[in-house]
């Protein structure tokens, strides 16, 4: 996780991308902008980061033209985070991590986080990148997302602990 401010040291797409994007944090916080969560408070509350963490994070993704950030209060200064052109492409690997996840990392009792509806046909998803139902690749504009309970519960459960620390 650095800001590519220098000439890159290998022509691999793969290196370069994972230098910007190619740790956890990173990804968490790309995670909580795509799931419309643009203060800094709650990106911090959801990923768990420290405030140090989270913040250098969002300052590299603005230096990397992922993320700009937009004033919503002049006084105090605070400002919102909100996704690029550049980070909205960022999208398919989140889809792919998530896929991959609810594959390979999770008991199959535990059922989906979170369950999408392919807004062209109207019927779930599935895990993509392809509609199961329809077969046309998944586009973010094109899903509505329905958290499942749990997950509903948990990501509250983060955000009355934060506001209780």
């Amino acid at each position: 996780m650095t800001i590519n401010d220098s000439a890159p040291d290998t022509l691999c797409p793969i290196s370069r991308a994972e230098n910007i994007v190619g740790d956890r944090w990173t990804v968490l916080v790309l995670r909580e902008l795509f799931m419309g969560n643009h203060r800094y408070d709650e990106i911090q509350a959801q990923t768990g980061g420290t405030p140090q963490m989270v913040a250098t994070r969002l300052k590299c993704l603005e230096a990397d033209g992922l993320v700009e950030r937009r004033l919503y209060n002049e006084r105090p200064k605070r400002y919102e985070y909100h996704l690029t052109a550049k980070g909205e492409a960022f999208y398919p690997v989140i889809l792919a991590l998530r896929a991959w996840g609810e594959t390979w990392c999770k008991a199959p009792e535990e059922g989906l986080a979170v369950i999408f509806t392919h807004k062209p046909c109207n019927h779930p998803a599935g895990l993509g990148p392809l509609c199961a139902h329809c077969g046309e690749p998944l586009r973010r504009e094109d899903l509505i997302s329905q958290p499942q309970a749990a997950y509903t519960a948990e990501r509250q459960g983060r955000r009355e602990a934060f506001k209780h620390k």
